[in-house]
């Protein structure tokens, strides 16, 4: 028994020794702790998290890789995957996990070591510490290093060394005395971490710069002019964020902050070389991209690699041109197609080699050009020297390409034609001829005729086939089969436009009715589910509303059948776009668009049974018949759209302009974020200019910060009218709608009217003081001398939705006046 004692005391104090220091470090993952001291360790099951649970630091493996690192990913942020926002071995990937750990020295440094106990990672920071160092994990996603005895006293910190990530309150500096720039660098694809070819850096004289390969500029923010980057109108209006740039001897930098601090927010350089601003949203759970820079894959340096063909019109994919192939298959998987494509069979050399013609392209860079008089010499150029690989001929000359060819794009129209340079074997010859000639006849003999049966059997489907292949479902809307609407529309060979949701092409049908039918793209439901919803929307009819007239719902196919409207979207005709849109609306126009599209929108708010949020107001969905009446276009598109609506919205180019903050705050979206948007499209109506602008000269014009400005000073209504109506409009009306479109964007959605009250103000049954002008308008007119404007402490918010009127309850007026 004493035996049984004893052993059992053996067995029982290593236990209790690694609980007590469990206890005592609280590193044990089922405890948060954002604290280790010096002489403790962070092992493969353990890790630290920020004392808010907003950051977690420990050991991560990304995806499938059998690579192991340290690093801090989002806590709260997390859906199915880590965000990983900093790595600390990204160059020095652990074996085996388990035998490794992260330690904070005695001497004060930070490491981790691998299963020989050997550093392959180390802050350097043993010079200037004391034994009293800690680590600390903050809710900003900073990890730093600092003596324990005095917290203020910062030893070492991840904020001074980042990735690929940049977070709000992170300095992304330039150092004035070293001539260094801190960067961000890309992950080299999805389950490597190590460095890749991209990085983002601030130079003092151009702002911040993407870079391929430390040596390429593809991208420039613009220089700070006291307000943001010029280059980047995101940045204003600041609703959202707070910027801060400084410049002294000692070094330059920017920084950024939330201007709610329960927003989680980052920047990160992708893998695919573009910046992207996310925001989380914890009403969906998702994370929100609210820029990136540059705009589309394409005009990323380099993106596809050598002798990768980036196409515009397929959402930046890339392909290899004819006669190449992959050189990592698996790294394109990863979404990294930037080691680009190796030929699949080598060049002959000589006149034997041929070459691929390749329409509407733009060219690769670094060519050499020359004066020829004949394709024909341009192309025996290049084939008289085995290192050209590809030539293009034009008026100005002939231009070849040596070694790789970068940048190529495949444009959606225009562009050069190139000949790329491959193997014969690569291009089928059409002068080839076989002398089986008993084989060819017989081959010709038998197509013949099985031609002609299936011409007999087509004839006789369409001679007893229904005359109408789709059926009525829900009173008049129809169920179209996926092969009427290929009729209709010529195999969808006419496009109207494009958008977020898809697609919309031109069609006839059988009884000679115009038709636009839109190809959905992101659609999950059911075709059940799909078929519900869309019949509910299709019993829905009104004036100013495009009539749905039916859809199709074949296997992952959603299309939507509308009404064709002769005088296309309302952005047409404001900004000019078509040559179609010759003449100016007049100011009478104007108005009853205004008016009638506030009417669609509040029956859909305020009539319908369930209150139907449109989500996506702005000229390009407000389309006009042959009589230009205004018909809202694509309700309902967000209800069959469901959760993944915000993300696709958010990243749909010139939609941005219209979004109301609560769509980047993540509270519950209401029918007041139409009303924002709405507000935003009446300055346009007004004005008939996009309300942001970019001058000759590189900076943005916000044209309702203008408008607010010219009135509040107490100048004339009629400035802020389209020039092209030389002033030509009921002074009343203007008054009414400039007012209505101020009220409408207000930041906070209580201080705005509902549409239906806007229907009332443009019909003159509702009168419209002076509103304040909303702090994004405020705050955007910074440093720009004196400006008068009503507080929002001078209006009557309690009395707003009920009221007959919108007025200010005292005269009161503050000013703004701030400097550069």
């Amino acid at each position: 028994m004493g035996d049984l004692k004893l052993h059992m005391s053996f067995f029982l104090s290593p236990m209790l020794l690694f609980l007590f220091i469990s206890s005592k470090t609280h590193l044990c993952s089922a405890v948060i702790a954002d604290t280790i001291s010096a002489g403790q360790s962070l092992t493969a099951n353990q890790t630290i998290v920020s004392k808010n649970g907003n950051f977690e630091l420990g050991f991560f493996t990304p995806g499938k890789s059998l690579k192991h690192y340290v690093g801090i990913w989002f806590k709260k942020a997390f859906v199915g995957n880590r965000t990983v926002v900093w790595v600390a071995n990204r160059d020095h990937p652990i074996i085996d996990q388990y035998s490794s750990e992260l330690k904070l020295l005695q001497n004060g440094s930070l490491v981790i070591l691998n299963k020989s106990k050997i550093p392959i990672w180390s802050t350097n920071s043993t010079s200037r510490v004391s034994k009293s160092s800690e680590l600390v994990l903050g809710d900003d996603g900073n990890l730093v290093l600092r003596d324990g005895s005095n917290s203020s006293v910062v030893i070492w910190q991840s904020f001074d060394h980042p990735t690929d990530t940049w977070f709000p309150g992170a300095k992304l500096k330039y150092d004035n005395i070293t001539k260094k720039a801190q960067k961000l660098v890309s992950w080299k694809n999805s389950e490597d971490p190590s460095p890749g070819l991209f990085s983002l850096e601030l130079k003092p004289d151009s702002g911040y710069v993407l870079m391929w390969n430390g040596s390429q500029e593809y991208w420039t923010s613009g220089v700070w002019d006291g307000q943001g980057f010029s280059l980047v109108p995101e940045m204003r209006p600041r609703f959202l964020f707070n910027f801060t740039f400084e410049s002294n001897e000692n070094e330059s930098y920017f920084t950024y902050d939330t201007t709610n601090k329960n927003l989680l927010s980052r920047l990160v350089i992708d893998i695919s070389g573009q910046i992207k601003q996310l925001l989380w949203l914890e009403q969906t759970k998702m994370w929100n991209l609210f820029f990136s820079k540059p705009l589309k894959r394409c005009d990323v340096y380099a993106y596809c690699g050598p002798f990768g063909r980036c196409n515009s019109a397929q959402d930046s994919s890339c392909q290899c041109l004819q006669g190449f192939k992959e050189r990592s298959l698996e790294d394109w998987n990863l979404g990294d197609p930037s080691g680009g494509c190796v030929r699949k069979t080598s060049l002959q050399c000589g006149n034997r080699d041929r070459f691929f013609q390749m329409p509407g392209m733009k060219s690769p860079v670094n060519s050499v050009s020359f004066a020829v008089d004949s394709v024909a010499k341009c192309k025996s150029s290049c084939l008289s020297n085995c290192s050209c690989n590809a030539y293009a001929y034009s008026s100005t000359g002939c231009s070849l390409w040596f070694d790789h060819l970068l940048n190529i794009q495949q444009l959606d129209s225009g562009g050069d034609e190139l000949y790329i340079r491959v193997a014969p074997s690569e291009v089928s010859s059409s002068k080839k001829k076989s002398t089986h000639w008993p084989v060819i006849v017989g081959a010709i003999a038998g197509a013949l005729a099985l031609f002609s049966l299936v011409l007999i059997l087509i004839w006789t489907w369409r001679k007893w086939r229904p005359v109408e292949t789709s059926k009525k479902v829900e009173g008049s809307l129809t169920a179209f089969t996926y092969r009427d609407l290929q009729i209709a529309t010529k195999n969808f060979s006419e496009r109207l436009g494009s958008g977020a949701f898809g697609s919309v092409f031109k069609g006839v049908l059988s009884n000679s009715t115009l038709i636009a039918v839109k190809k959905l793209e992101g659609i999950t439901q059911g075709e059940k589910q799909f078929r519900a919803e869309v019949s509910t929307i299709g019993t829905i009819q009104h004036v100013n509303l495009v009539r749905l007239r039916g859809f199709c719902s074949e296997g992952n196919k959603r299309l939507l059948v509308y009404d064709h409207m002769e005088n296309r979207s309302l952005n047409s005709h404001l900004f000019r776009e078509h040559e179609e849109s010759k003449a100016v609306l007049d100011w009478k126009t104007r108005y009853n668009i205004a008016i009638g599209t506030a009417r669609g929108l509040a029956y859909l708010h305020e009539e319908c049974r369930d209150c139907i949020i449109h989500c996506d107001i702005k000229p390009e969905n407000i389309l006009l018949d042959a009589d230009l009446c205004p018909k809202v276009a694509d309700f309902g598109l967000a209800k069959l759209i469901g959760r993944e609506f915000s993300r696709v919205l958010t990243t749909m180019r010139g939609t941005r302009g219209y979004l109301a903050p609560e769509w980047i705050s993540g509270v519950a979206i209401t029918a007041k974020a139409d009303v924002y948007s709405y507000g935003m499209m009446l300055f346009e109506i007004i004005s008939g200019r996009r309300n942001l602008e970019q001058t000759e000269n590189g900076k943005i014009d916000f044209f309702p910060t203008q408008a607010a400005k010219e009135v509040a000073r107490g100048g004339d209504v009629r400035a802020i009218l389209d020039s092209q109506l030389e002033g030509n409009a009921d002074t009343k009306e203007l008054t009414s709608a400039f007012r209505a479109a101020c009220w409408c964007i207000q930041e906070d959605e209580i201080h705005r009217p509902t549409m239906g009250q806007v229907v009332q103000i443009l019909e003159g049954f509702l009168e419209a003081r002076p509103p304040p002008m909303p702090r994004s308008l405020q705050l955007f007119a910074e440093g720009e001398g004196n400006i008068r404007f009503f507080s929002e402490s001078s209006i009557d918010i309690t009395s707003f939705p009920h009221s007959s009127t919108i007025s200010s309850s005292t005269s009161s007026q503050s000013k703004a006046s701030t400097g550069t």
